[in-house]
């Protein structure tokens, strides 16, 4: 193919600066950034029209972009400093941010400047977008959730920090072959990564190992010293995170591992080049890859250094940043907000107990009051499994003296909850942050609640449920620590840019308001009784059907059919979410078509996509599941025009943008009482469909907002998935009396789906008939017949349509932004800094940088 042949502006000779703010002049500010590209692929990337490659040219456009942030990222930094502000600290070990050059470009208000500069040069803006390798840092909705606060928190001007690790290797990229997972690393740094900025001046030691060593000061006091450590290098590499509409420019710190010991040049000059990089490789497989299996004790060991080393060093930095106005920590409450994004960072608390006691002299009184005040806790499951728990043995290995901290915590926890509940033992062990046993473990979830003066769940049945179940001693003890923050989602990616089509329509109605106060969205409720609008939807949604089938074209070589419902279930592949309901529904209206019975079905395209952990069996049986089913339904001539089955793989954030606009039917069929909050279901809602759910996590919201009647609801509730359970439940007793359930059954007793490997998908058949864990076969009837009012709706599609307009326009509470507010107000008390650019704004306090 030939390369493209990018035209030079007029004029080249500007010195690269981007137009001003809002300029009146498209022409003047679409000349001065095609000047700023050219001067990047000359000067930073060192090519010229002709040897640029693609990826050279989403280089120099991402640069040029990056330009636009700079003097606004430096200006925010040097405004915090200037007014001693109060700063948040989000740590959080996922940040799955997506693609940054459209979210940037949007944020930025560069839309028409920039496509129409590209557009000018005769470069495809598309395929300037697809060049973008994205950081697959994060496994879903935790990390999906932290990229989308982070926008939030710069769009509401609150000082604001994002801190993580710089993974080497993100979340692994997913292939399918003969329908099994296929797990291939996501090497996502193996090209030049053009918005992260080394800072290796703010480089931190962490400390591993070694032992414990106290001596008295010259006071008399017993001081605790950690010696004989072994040290790894954490460097930090920053991306800027730009407000939408403002100047406001944060930062997102991620930190990568390197090896504090030099090379071991006298190994390599005898030829023991293994053992001269050895410490150097075991230093930085801390930050090598996202999640380790820590099925082996040395993957266990891994997964806490990861925690440890994250947390180490954002608090180390954050202490930097502060003694730079204060001499010492005394202030640190008033002027640091600590949030823990769930339990994986909960290591940080005993960590600046350590610093506070061991470096800075406090007493363990007044370290404990400071750590206490700055420290906030985000639960993010009710699964006990995800509830983290460390061996003792581990802990007093890799850090020493953390272990003795923690046993201090709880010793002085447990006089506490002993003096409130005298002689109650039982309630001691309960509440214990050591779980006694033959090994011994560290309940992390339980020293996150201690250690913080507030613990949230995420969507109020999740709070409910932790209060009243899952830490229910601990809201006994101390209620005012509780309370809820339901999640939300910025409308900026998943609307505006997401679904262009869309968000036009309905500026053009309403104005865009909406787009930075999301409430606004409201105002779109009256269009669903008018006609003509309900027709531009319409439009809307088969041009984004047509878009998705598309790019299935070209990539899976598969055609879907627009004209059918796309019914869709996208979302990381767990037994609780249970795609495997679903595919039941599919097999039974496979069976109804096949036996004369499928009449009047609605043509449907079931859509899946999302990640198995790669030691997840159950898990990935159920993509092969999929896939066969896939297989047989797709090929089966009686079948094909009614029922489509598709797998999507290598689910990401770029292809969530493409499924989520398309999308008519949202499955969110976990069961009652497993899902925290859920932001899948938000993004499905605020795009225009309909959601078929459980009364599970923000599921609960959600219909009460958009109301019960636009809202298609099915299923047991907590209270009855637990009453079940306590019964003794039965899962034959519901595939007996069900011939519809008993017919679907048959087919894998027979190995409809497995006929050269009958035994294939045994496991999942037991577990469904003798364990059934997640009430699949409760459940089963009453989805069905819900899936049967699905159908009658999509056959009057204006009513469907009306329906649909109604869920977008009463959405306006699950926005981030909407989150963000509460958590400041509650939580946080953080005051906005609004940025400003004139020459008065710029000027600095000598010797203050971050």
């Amino acid at each position: 193919m030939p390369k493209t042949q990018v035209k030079t502006p007029a004029e080249s000779s500007s010195n690269g600066a981007l137009a001003p703010e809002n300029p009146a002049d498209l022409k003047e500010a679409k000349e001065l950034f095609q000047a700023a590209f050219f001067r990047h692929l000359q000067l930073s990337l060192g090519k010229d029209k002709y040897s640029a490659t693609a990826y050279d040219r989403y280089l120099a456009v991402a640069f040029a972009v990056r330009d636009k942030m700079i003097e606004r990222w430096i200006q925010t930094q040097h405004t915090y400093y200037r007014q001693d502000v109060k700063r948040i600290y989000y740590l959080s070990m996922e940040f799955l941010m997506g693609r940054t050059l459209g979210n940037a470009i949007l944020n930025l208000g560069l839309e028409e400047v920039v496509e129409s500069a590209v557009y000018d040069l005769s470069l495809d803006m598309e395929e300037i977008r697809n060049m973008e390798l994205e950081a697959g840092l994060g496994n879903g909705g935790l990390g999906r959730l932290a990229a989308c606060f982070l926008d939030s928190m710069a769009t509401l001007q609150l000082p604001a920090y994002g801190y993580g690790i710089r993974y080497d290797y993100g979340m692994f990229h997913q292939t399918i072959k003969n329908g099994f997972q296929h797990e291939n690393p996501d090497n996502w740094l193996r090209l030049t990564n053009p918005w992260e900025i080394p800072r290796p001046e703010y480089t931190v030691t962490v400390q591993f190992k070694g032992r414990v060593v106290t001596r008295k000061n010259p006071q008399g006091n017993v001081v605790f010293e950690w010696v004989d450590t072994e040290d790894v290098l954490a460097c930090p590499y920053d991306s800027p995170i730009p407000g939408y509409g403002n100047k406001t420019v944060n930062t997102l710190r991620l930190w990568s591992a390197k090896s504090a010991d030099e090379f071991g040049l006298h190994y390599f000059n005898s030829g023991d080049y293994l053992e001269a990089s050895k410490d150097i490789a075991l230093a930085e497989s801390i930050s090598k890859v996202l999640y380790p299996n820590d099925t082996s004790m040395n993957g266990k060991e891994l997964r806490l250094k990861q925690q440890y080393f994250m947390c180490a060093a954002t608090l180390g930095d954050m202490l930097r940043r502060h003694k730079k106005y204060h001499k010492d920590c005394s202030l640190l409450a008033e002027k640091v907000h600590l949030q823990l994004n769930d339990t994986h960072p909960t290591i940080a608390i005993p960590e600046l107990m350590r610093i506070l006691v061991d470096i800075e002299g406090f007493s363990w009184e007044q370290a404990w009051e400071i750590t206490n005040k700055v420290f906030a806790y985000t639960n993010h499951t009710l699964l006990p499994e995800a509830l983290e728990k460390w061996s003792v043995d581990l802990i007093g290995r890799l850090l020493p003296r953390h272990l003795q901290i923690i046993f201090e915590i709880n010793y002085r926890f447990l006089k506490q909850v002993s003096w409130k509940y005298p002689g109650d033992v039982e309630r001691l062990k309960r509440m214990s942050l050591i779980e006694e046993g033959e090994n011994r473990t560290v309940r992390m979830a339980f020293l996150a609640i201690v250690g913080s003066h507030s613990v949230n769940g995420v969507a109020q049945l999740h709070t409910d449920l932790l209060e009243s179940l899952v830490v229910k001693d601990f809201y006994d003890l101390s209620p005012g620590k509780f309370n809820n923050k339901t999640n939300g989602i910025t409308p900026r990616r998943w609307l505006k840019k997401a679904n262009k089509g869309l968000s036009a329509l309905i500026s053009e109605h309403i104005g865009d308001g909406w787009v930075k106060d999301f409430s606004q969205i409201r105002k779109l409720e009256p269009f669903a009784q008018d006609t003509a609008f309900v027709k531009k939807w319409q439009k809307v949604k088969f041009e984004n059907k047509q878009r998705l089938a598309e790019y299935v074209g070209n990539t899976k070589d598969v055609i879907l059919n627009p004209n059918t419902l796309f019914d869709v279930q996208i979302k990381r592949i767990h037994e609780y979410k249970r795609q495997l309901l679903s595919v039941l529904h599919i097999i039974h209206l496979y069976n109804e078509v096949k036996s004369g019975r499928g009449r009047g079905i609605v043509p449907r395209t079931f859509i899946f996509a999302g990640k198995a952990a790669p030691g997840y069996f159950m898990a990935k049986l159920v993509i092969k599941l999929i896939n066969a089913v896939a297989d047989v339904v797709n090929s089966d001539p009686d079948t094909r025009d009614l029922l489509q089955v598709l797998f999507l793989e290598d689910y990401r954030v770029s292809l969530a943008e493409k499924i989520f606009p398309a999308s008519d039917l949202s499955e969110q069929i976990s069961t009652a009482g497993k899902e925290a909050s859920g932001t899948g279901n938000m993004k499905f809602s605020i795009n225009g469909a309909l959601t078929i759910g459980t009364l599970d996590g923000a599921n609960i919201e959600i219909r009460e907002e958009v109301g019960a009647d636009n809202f298609f609801l099915f299923g047991l509730t907590a209270e009855q998935v637990m009453a079940r359970r306590a019964g003794g439940y039965n899962p034959l007793e519901y595939i007996d009396k069900d011939p519809r359930l008993m017919a679907v059954m048959e087919l894998f007793r027979t190995s409809y789906f497995s006929p050269d490997e009958p035994t294939l998908f045994n496991p999942l058949v037991d577990n469904l008939i003798f364990k059934d864990e997640y009430m699949l076969m409760a459940d089963f009837s009453d989805y069905v017949a819900c899936q049967q009012k699905v159908s009658e709706l999509y056959t009057d599609y204006d009513q469907w349509t009306r329906k649909a307009i109604l869920n977008v326009a009463r959405m306006g509470k699950f926005s981030s932004d909407r989150t963000i507010l509460e958590y400041n107000r509650d939580i946080w008390n953080a005051v906005p800094v609004p940025i400003e650019m004139g020459a008065e704004a710029r000027q600095i306090a000598p010797g203050k940088s971050d």
